[in-house]
């Protein structure tokens, strides 16, 4: 199995650390970014469209975050899909409960799924063995 380029957008800096790890755990990953908003991965992701090596395989999203929060994101992402050459697959990852977070999540096509915090290992095999 081919390793994927994984992103990781999320303001927590202590998630951060920890997912960097669980990434490094997981060995299904060639390649990790993480931005502390939707806008830091959208100014990068519009930097690079042109180089498929660099596209994210998978973004590990959450919802709540300043500047730009996930739901922002998801619709900055419909803007420039026609200029990504490559499908990116697009999970919520929240510590939210809120059910319409679940809900609105489910009306996005690009939203691939939602994971309760805190992710595991094995969520993220999973997620690379359901592509």
């Amino acid at each position: 199995m081919k390793k994927k380029i994984i992103w990781i957008i999320d303001d927590d800096a202590i998630y951060q650390t920890i997912i960097h790890k669980l990434i490094l755990k997981s060995d299904v990953f060639s390649a990790y970014s993480s931005f502390l908003n939707g806008k830091e991965a959208i100014n990068t992701l519009n930097n690079i469209l042109e180089n498929n090596d660099y596209l994210p395989d998978i973004i590990l999203l959450d919802i709540n975050m300043p500047i730009m929060d996930g739901w922002e994101f998801m619709e900055e992402i419909k803007m420039i899909k026609s200029k990504i050459s490559k499908q990116i697959i697009i999970y919520i990852v929240s510590s939210s409960i809120a059910l319409e977070d679940r809900n609105k999540s489910k009306t996005y096509k690009d939203i691939y799924g939602y994971i309760p915090k805190p992710v595991s290992v094995n969520d993220l095999i999973t997620i690379v063995s359901n592509e």
